[in-house]
Order: structure tokens, then sequence, then C-alpha cells
């Protein structure tokens, strides 16, 4: 890098403008269109060369200078501001209601909000705050903010630091507050320079020159802002690591003891009893709603007990589990313990648990049942074999099955409305007959696909229509049909740990400190120059100059030295 030596001796780094030892300006240019009147100097960054000025020839000078750009960080938080504000238009995939037909968000986003949540979830937009490109938007602005303030904090921080009471004469009669006094007693000069420190300005002198300076940790702000931001951002995509943020869901039926996600097996939940109370059907403040919904929730419950694995070799055995504490789960107050918690966020009353299903022949529906077993959903075994000889395979199973032109497909993997493919083996039979089994009426009719193969059958107290067993073969002799089904209860639990929080919040600190810093204390200057028997005085402050004018009012009191005059406003 080239280098300007000043008359004064210094030798400045290319792209200093006033030089860092006597201030006189690098550029000498007293005139303004002809005019005689002093072009007052740009303090900023005290007149320092930043790098992003200087520095032009090698990719790494031109990156710097890329981030260094004020213009380029403003533009990447804007488009960082419109795309948080497109990912809030529908709700992200971890938000989807526990109640939505089909979570699958391939599914959801066009069937709740049309041809809009298609693209929505085309574009990624459902899980956008964890998507690759919002993160790298948000690691560039971090590195903007470093890159802008290290560009501009060096500079300023080494032209502060070498502050000199002795300037070039220029330096201070091209200041926005100057005067100029032919003759001064050194009395005024020591009535000044106490009065100045009664008004807790820091006095400096060198041969008879002075500097008196307040308030220099106010040009920090600004920065101690940037290092808060960077903590916030900081913190931002330190939640895409599972070891600082958890936020998933886990269900869990009423007795079932489950492991709890993204705690790597050391806890578990059991769910020993879900509670559902209601609004009272002739509350008259319910029944628009109780009248549209059938029924109004005024509490949901689960009544918890948290486990904590032991060092078994074999993870999570009944009998290796700790008690960590038993409470109850309700809307907005969550079960908190160990750095997790466990929010109630819905429920579900009526999940197929076990299903009882008999063996007829197919031409005599007024015989007596062949046979019959019993499916656990939550403990499915492959085949079932009858006392009489009878065998079941389940061949297929869907536990949300949903019947398309394509086929029968499964939406999701809770047993909301499940259908099987049996093969059925009779005694002494290596033979076997195919059946479907499932509620395909709804489905079917809404494809317009033929339902007059269905032959609905009572079932009791069962609430819904089931289809028999369907005959694709058009051959079989026998056929299976839903017996009775027993319904389970289960809670709807989501599950946090955010251990990001704290640094939010000290980010957060960090950033007010930084926003009343700069706000409430400004960088006062006052020079005073010894020349002849006069004295040049002459004042700068970063904001607030009637506050400078004032305190420089109060300081000359009483002396021959002459007030300064706002050389902006005779501009």
């Amino acid at each position: 890098m080239n280098h300007i030596k000043c008359e004064c001796g210094h030798v400045n780094p290319e792209g200093t403008v006033l030089c860092e030892a006597c201030g006189k300006p690098i550029e000498m240019n007293q005139h303004i269109d002809g005019n005689d009147k002093k072009k007052l100097l740009n303090m900023r960054y005290e007149g320092s060369a930043r790098r992003s000025k200087t520095y032009n020839k090698t990719i790494i000078d031109k990156i710097w200078n890329f981030f260094s750009s004020v213009k380029v960080g403003v533009w990447l938080i804007v488009i960082a501001l419109v795309a948080s504000g497109i990912g809030t238009i529908f709700p992200q995939e971890q938000y989807i209601p526990s109640t939505a037909v089909s979570r699958d968000p391939q599914i959801y986003y066009p069937e709740t909000f049309g041809i809009l949540g298609k693209i929505y979830y085309q574009l990624g937009f459902h899980n956008l705050y964890s998507s690759w490109w919002y993160l790298l938007l948000i690691a560039l602005i971090g590195i903007s903010l470093v890159i802008c303030s290290l560009d501009r904090f060096v500079p300023l921080y080494k032209a502060l630091k070498r502050q000199k009471a002795k300037r070039h004469e220029s330096f201070i009669n091209r200041q926005r507050f100057y005067s100029k006094t032919e003759s001064v007693e050194q009395g005024d000069i020591e009535s000044v320079k106490e009065s100045l420190r009664k008004q807790r300005y820091k006095v400096k002198e060198e041969d008879g020159h002075l500097v008196a300076e307040k308030g220099r940790f106010s040009r920090w702000g600004p920065y101690v802002n940037h290092i808060g931001l960077i903590i916030i951002l900081l913190a931002a995509l330190l939640r895409t690591t599972p070891l600082l943020y958890l936020d998933d869901y886990v269900w869990v039926r009423e007795g079932e003891l489950k492991v709890i996600p993204g705690t790597d097996g050391e806890y578990y939940i059991e769910n020993k009893e879900f509670i559902l109370e209601t609004y009272d059907q002739e509350d008259e403040r319910f029944k628009e709603a109780i009248a549209k919904e059938g029924i109004v929730p005024s509490n949901f419950q689960s009544n918890v007990i948290i486990y904590k694995s032991g060092d078994s070799e074999v993870l999570g055995a009944e009998t290796d589990l700790e008690k960590v504490t038993e409470d109850e789960i309700r809307m907005n107050y969550p079960l908190k313990f160990d750095g997790y918690a466990l929010y109630q966020q819905g429920y579900q009353l009526n999940e197929f648990a076990n299903m009882t299903f008999k063996i007829y022949e197919m031409n005599d529906p007024d015989a007596e049942a062949l046979g019959e077993f019993t499916i656990d959903l939550y403990n499915m075994k492959h085949e079932y074999k009858l006392d009489n000889g009878y065998k079941v395979v389940v061949a297929e199973y869907y536990p949300d099955y949903k019947l398309t032109e394509d086929g029968v497909k499964s939406e999701t993997n809770d047993s909301n409305n499940p259908a099987f493919v049996f093969n059925l083996y009779p005694p002494e039979s290596e033979d076997y007959e195919i059946s479907f089994v499932g509620d395909v009426i709804g489905a079917a009719e809404d494809l317009g696909i033929d339902t007059t193969v269905v032959e609905l059958q009572p079932m009791g107290n069962v609430v819904g229509t089931f289809a028999p067993s369907i005959d694709p073969t058009g051959e079989n002799q026998y056929r299976i049909l839903i017996d009775s089904i027993d319904f389970d209860r289960k809670s709807g639990l989501t599950v946090r740990k955010d251990y990001t929080l704290p640094v939010f919040g000290f980010g957060a600190i960090i950033f007010m400190i930084g926003v009343i810093q700069g706000m409430y204390w400004q960088h006062r200057r006052i020079w005073i120059q010894r020349k002849g028997d006069g004295v040049l005085l002459a004042g700068h402050t970063n904001k607030n100059w009637f506050g400078l004018k004032k305190d420089i009012e109060k300081a000359i009191d009483g002396t021959a030295i002459n007030m300064v005059e706002d050389q902006n406003e005779e501009e």
C-alpha cells in the first residue's frame, strides 16, 4: 500500500483524509466554487483510512469491500425480513395442527390452502427458518456486520487513541465551531481549563495548547449494537443444533410408556390419565359454538410421570427407570424438567386400538361365525391361527388409508382409519383367499367409484360405516367382517428444549447497552490553540451541537475569549 508523508513528518496510509498526527487535511481544498469560505472538515472516522477504501486488488479485498458496504448489509436485512414475513403467511410444518386431517405437509398445504399452499410447500417455505438458504442469509448478515464494524472500528480507534492537543491551524479553523481572539491573558486560559474540568471534561495540555474531551465511549455505541446483533444471529444459528434446541411432537396413549423424542432414550413419559372437560351445553356463551362444533373444551390435560433411564445395557428397561417427576400438563401450563418442557398441544379421543374380526361363509349370511381373531394395532402380529384350523395372515396394513384412483395409500402412520389386506387359509389348505377390509365408502363415492360391491353390515354401537371384506377375485368362499372395535384416547405433547434463549437475552442486553450508550451521551471535544498573543478556539461533537455550544459558552464566561460561531450556518 502507498503511504503519504505529511509536512509534520508523520507517514499516513493511502486513503487518509486528515493527518493522523497533526490533523492537517491531506488534500488542501480551501475554496468552494471560487469563494473564500473554508470547507468544513469531514471528521467521519477522524479522517482515517479505511481498508475498504484502500485495498482493491485481490479477491479477498473485493470480498471485504463488498461486505463492508452498508447498502449490502441493509439489503441483506431487507431480504431476510421479507423472507421471514413470507414464512408467517401459512403455519410452518412443526405448527401444523394436531387436528388436521393429515399432518403430512405434502397433503396438508394443498388441501388446506389450495394452489397457494401447494406453491408454498413446493418452494420450501413450510420449513423456512431451518432451510439452508435462510440460514446462509443469516450467516451473511453476520459476516456483513463483522466486516462493517472492523472496517470502521479499527481506524477510528487508532485515531482517537492518538488524540493530541497540538493541531495544525487548518484543522482548527475548518471545524464547525470556531472563533479567533487576538489577545488573551494566561489567566483566561487557566479559567477556561478549570471550568472545563468542572464540566467533567478530560483536559490534555501540550506546549500551551489544550484539548478537552468527554463522552468518547459514546462513539463505540454502534459497534456495541453490532456485537449484540451478532450474538443474536449466532443464537439463531445455534437453534439448528439438536444439542441446544429441540422442538418435537409426541403422541402418548393413556397407560402407555413411551420414550420422549429428542432425548436419545434418556427420558420416558407415562400417560397415567387424560382428562377432557367441556363447557355446559346450556351455557348461553357457548351455545353457538357447541351447535357448530359439538363440544367446546374448557380444559384438557394429561397426568403424566417422567422417568429417566438407568445405566442398564437394555436402554429403557422398565426396571431401570428412575422416577423424575409426576405432574399435570395443561394448556399454557407446561411441565419442565432437566432443561426440557412438555406442552399440551392436542388430543385424540377415538383412536383405533383393538379390532375384532369374524370369519363367515360368503354365501350364507345367516350362518354362525366360523372363527374370530383380535388385532392389537400397537402390537400387531403377522399371522393369527384360530383353534379350528383357520389361519389369517396380515398381508398389508394401512393405518390411515385413503382410496385414490391410483390405489390405496396411508396418509399417516397413526391408526386413524385402518384398512387391511388379509390372506385367509382354510383348514388343511395351502391355498389362500385375499380379502380387503376397510372404510371405503366415502372415499369411493368422492372419486365416483361404483360402490355397489360394498355390502354394509350392522355394527352395533360402533360409530362409523365399515365395509365387509371385498373379494378382488370374485371367487372367495369366505368373508371377513369387523365385529367390534376398542378405542383409545391419546395426548399430543410438544417437546421443547431451548438453551439458546439465554444467548438471545444476552445479545439483546448488549444491543440495548449500545443503544443507550450512543443515544444519551455525545463525544465532545474543545481545542484551544495558542497563536501569538491570542488563541484559536474550536469545537466538535458527533451530535447535539447545541449542548456543545452551551458547554463552550459556560467555559469562556468571564474571559476575553470570543464565543465560537457556527461556520456551517455561514455557508
